[in-house]
């Protein structure tokens, strides 16, 4: 297995062809978001499921500047018989990229075969931002299919988190104690923890204690 590039790292540059054409990773991507995703192969129910739910949020992605690329160890060719007979059977037209990995060496690079799985590609995700930058990585065996709403839910998080400089809490936007809300970093000195009550004494953000509190964005 591959050395896998850790959060906060950049992305490992490489080159690829898809079934859009060529490209160069992450280079061609700058300045936009981008969820990079493995599946096990062509011709499989479980990554036929896959490829239609991510085309049909895809919209949803781009709204957020964030562009969709898939992968897989087969050829281009079987690559685009695939996309052809999910548009001729299924009604939806894959509009984004798949990569050709027939040598195995990107799929590699990533750590997206895991030996104890078999050959195959495992369901890999990685979250790359504006940068190249690596923000969240995700590993599913071949037997479970991926939620991408979870996926989508990532990237508009670690957006909202970049934006506004908050973290995100369990399931946002409907979180068992906050809602909607965000979290403010936790103070770390006495001085910024007093004042972060007497911003909640004044209403301005609430707080559970000095070291939880929350906001309306």
């Amino acid at each position: 297995m591959g050395e896998i590039p850790l959060l906060g790292e950049k992305m490992p540059s490489f080159e690829a062809q898809t079934t859009k054409g060529k490209i160069r990773f992450p280079e061609d991507y700058k300045g936009k978001w981008v969820v990079l995703f493995s599946h096990p192969a062509d011709f499989t129910p479980v990554c036929t499921t896959e490829f239609v739910a991510f085309q049909k949020r895809y919209e949803e992605f781009k709204k957020l500047n964030c562009e969709l690329i898939g992968l897989s160890i087969d050829q281009v060719f079987s690559h685009i018989k695939w996309v052809e007979w999910i548009k001729e059977k299924l009604g939806v037209e894959v509009e984004f990229p798949i990569i050709a990995d027939d040598t195995g060496q990107i799929s590699q690079m990533l750590g997206m075969i895991h030996p104890g799985k078999g050959t195959n590609t495992v369901r890999a995700v990685f979250i790359v931002d504006p940068e190249g930058v690596v923000r969240a990585i995700m590993y599913y065996p071949q037997e479970l299919g991926r939620n991408m709403d979870e996926v989508l839910r990532m990237v508009k998080g670690l957006q909202t988190a970049d934006k506004y400089d908050v973290a995100i809490p369990a399931n946002w936007p409907n979180n068992e104690l906050v809602g909607d809300k965000v979290i403010i970093p936790p103070a770390t000195d006495e001085k910024t923890a007093r004042e972060r009550l007497e911003k909640a004494k004044a209403g301005e953000i609430e707080c559970f204690d000095w070291w939880f509190c929350y906001k309306k964005l």
